[in-house]
């Protein structure tokens, strides 16, 4: 009888003993790929030990560090140190403000726009940590900032991945910026702007993200009305995208889109927007919504890639773009006397099969909803042989629509046409892509080519 009660003591206590082990959230073992990095880099520029990241603290130093490593690993260049350019300001009061950017750059793809810039930005730092006393002792209170701005930053972490694993997509080169001393002065975009970076001229948008963790509370673009980023904006409302932002008039929240649009540079500003624990001790990662996080990352890449191809939004109404006086009428490719030629032909052929067909892909999307057909895009070969001015003259879906500019627009450089007397000329091509869905065979193709 003892031993058979020992037994059943044995076995009990093995059925007990697990749960004092049970302190694994195992609803992260759920987690995507993208939401369990998008936690990690959160739960790093948000912990402890970053004490709040207050410009020119150690823990904004530890931040920018770990943003310049990752960057460094996802195989993005960096153009400063890896624990980001140190710069001082000088106060009222006479003392100086030290804070640090951390900035990366990814080579865009079309000759005729690789030289121009996206730039797109995040508040790196915070309002760092204080003391108070409770009970006269003094109580050491940390500022963590996971929603501002570490989700912010996560997903500029992630969208740099995701550009520079599909980077033949991007026409413009693109920036990213972690911005310093944004908390107190928003002096890091300025900084970048006026003494940084000798290019401003050359940055035709500017994408901000600054707390985008809470999307229960709303997703949001701001672009103070500007109507070519407006366009844009609802023209991916047709695509099939899991989440889309809802344009507002009312600026949400003062952030670093202010020194760019003081510069006259278009610039939309995407935020979940205020919530109750904002500048307090509670802004910790638990609040944060990483699914919405997810699917506001998958947004913004989109957007960010079709504005690289996009023509050059304008800051006003009225204003001209800055080479539209410069550009010369294109003849029509019929009507040049020696054809621009690709690979060593002029038939317009040798270019679908040997480039558009081999880097075109059928877009998930659009293979889903049955999307096929023939896209005619129409485009410039300049005198330099650069492909320009990719549009789309008659679409079928906006996926397939993208995809074809995308790869036309990624061409390499032909031999340009030109005139008797061996003047070069901008030539004006007509081509048709074609998608073809197989649905017998559940699988879809390019041009007849059936893709598995």
């Amino acid at each position: 009888m003892k031993r058979l009660l020992l037994a059943t003591a044995v076995l009990l206590s093995s059925w007990t003993l697990p749960a004092q082990f049970r302190t694994q959230d195992y609803a992260d073992l759920y987690d995507s790929e993208t939401v369990t990095a998008l936690k990690g880099h959160v739960s790093m520029l948000a912990g402890a030990q970053m004490e709040g990241r207050r410009a020119g603290s150690e823990g904004e130093r530890m931040s920018a560090e770990y943003i310049g490593r990752t960057l460094r690993e996802y195989g993005i260049e960096l153009i400063t140190p890896e624990a980001g350019e140190t710069f001082g300001l000088a106060r009222e009061g006479g003392d100086t403000l030290v804070s640090r950017n951390v900035a990366a750059f990814i080579q865009g793809c079309d000759p005729a726009l690789s030289d121009r810039y996206i730039l797109i930005g995040a508040r790196m730092d915070n309002l760092g940590s204080d003391t108070y006393t409770v009970d006269g002792e003094t109580v050491n209170r940390i500022y963590y900032g996971a929603n501002g701005n570490a989700s912010g930053m996560a997903i500029l972490l992630e969208l740099a991945r995701m550009l520079h694993s599909s980077r033949l997509r991007l026409g413009r080169s693109v920036l990213l910026v972690a911005f310093g001393a944004s908390a107190e002065s928003m002096a890091g975009s300025w900084y970048f702007l006026d003494r940084a970076f000798s290019d401003s001229d050359r940055i035709d948008a500017m994408v901000n993200l600054d707390m985008l963790g809470t999307a229960s509370l709303g997703f949001y673009a701001y672009t103070s009305s500007n109507a070519d980023l407006n366009v844009l904006l609802r023209r991916l409302e047709g695509e099939l995208l899991p989440t889309r932002p809802a344009l507002t008039s009312v600026e949400p929240y003062p952030s670093d889109h202010r020194a760019f649009y003081a510069k006259e540079i278009p610039s939309v500003f995407f935020t979940t927007g205020r919530y109750p624990e904002h500048g307090t001790q509670y802004d910790t990662p638990s609040l944060l919504q990483y699914d919405g996080m997810e699917k506001e990352l998958e947004y913004i890449y989109n957007f960010t890639v079709a504005l690289s191809t996009a023509a050059r939004p304008l800051f006003r109404p009225d204003q001209a773009p800055a080479d539209a006086a410069a550009a010369t009428p294109a003849v029509s490719y019929h009507d040049v006397d020696y054809k621009p030629t690709f690979l060593g032909s002029s038939d317009p052929s040798v270019f679908l099969e040997k480039w558009v067909y081999v880097y075109l892909r059928y877009p998930k999307e659009a293979a889903e909803a049955g999307n096929q057909g023939r896209v005619i895009v129409d485009f410039i070969i300049d005198e330099g042989g650069n492909v320009t001015d990719v549009t789309v003259r008659r679409g079928v879906s906006p996926a397939l629509d993208a995809e074809a500019v995308r790869v036309v627009s990624a061409s390499p450089k032909w031999r340009p046409g030109r005139m008797r007397g061996g003047k070069k000329v901008r030539t004006a091509v007509s081509l048709t892509v074609e998608f073809l869905l197989d649905r017998r065979r559940g699988s879809f193709g390019i041009n007849g080519k059936s893709i598995d």
